[in-house]
């Protein structure tokens, strides 16, 4: 079984479909907080850390403070802005949490040393660039990352415009210009991938490689 934390509840039939078609399986246990990334993007991350690791809690089953008892074995953490935050909190949580955009991170690393970030708030910027920094250390590889934030997208997001946020961010990746890879920073904007297959370096979404990620984790 593996936890999944959300911010918003509309990841929960994306990471549904992901493991009907690759890992059937795999039992998934969702918990929603869409309370964490509206306070991250107010107060900064660091400031949601003691609700973070709550509400990892509540994703691995505990109900006391521990892990322990919910028979999941991991948790994937789908948001990027507070990504980073629950890898650190969740390190003694008894079971291995998961960043959704590690792998993610890796590919575009490996994909060549011009990175461009797209996200659709801006407090996924920081994260995300730092997270691409980290895999490319530990390559050992000079990579440079270069964050763009497409904000009029998010409004279609807000009001469930989820074919409209698409095209918004297939619009910015389209815009993008000396890059080795587009990484679309945020699980939301995974639909856009497939609305740019002209589009000649990779363009990178999080949800399918960081389930996967996981699920070999929670399969050991």
């Amino acid at each position: 079984m593996l936890g999944l934390l959300h911010t918003s509840p509309v990841h929960v039939p994306v990471f549904d479909g992901l493991r009907d078609a690759g890992h059937p399986e795999l039992e998934l246990r969702h918990h929603v907080v869409e309370e964490l990334l509206a306070r991250a993007r107010r107060e900064g991350t660091d400031a949601v850390a003691p609700a973070v690791r709550a509400a990892l809690v509540r994703a691995a089953g505990g109900g006391d403070g521990s892990a322990g008892g919910g028979g999941v074995a991991a948790v994937l953490c789908t948001c990027s802005t507070i990504g980073g935050v629950a890898e650190a909190v969740g390190a003694d949580l008894g079971v291995p949490v998961v960043r959704v955009d590690r792998p993610m991170a890796a590919a575009a690393v490996a994909a060549g040393s011009r990175v461009v970030v797209l996200a659709t708030v801006p407090s996924t910027v920081a994260p995300t660039t730092a997270l691409v920094e980290e895999e490319a250390r530990r390559a050992g590889r000079d990579v440079s990352v270069r964050a763009v934030v497409v904000e009029e997208a998010w409004a279609r997001f807000e009001a469930g415009d989820s074919a409209g946020y698409a095209e918004g961010v297939a619009r910015a990746v389209r815009e993008v210009r000396d890059a080795d890879a587009i990484v679309l920073a945020q699980a939301s904007m995974a639909g856009a991938e497939a609305l740019v297959p002209e589009i000649r370096v990779p363009v990178l979404s999080s949800p399918r490689p960081g389930l996967a990620a996981a699920a070999a984790l929670a399969s050991r």
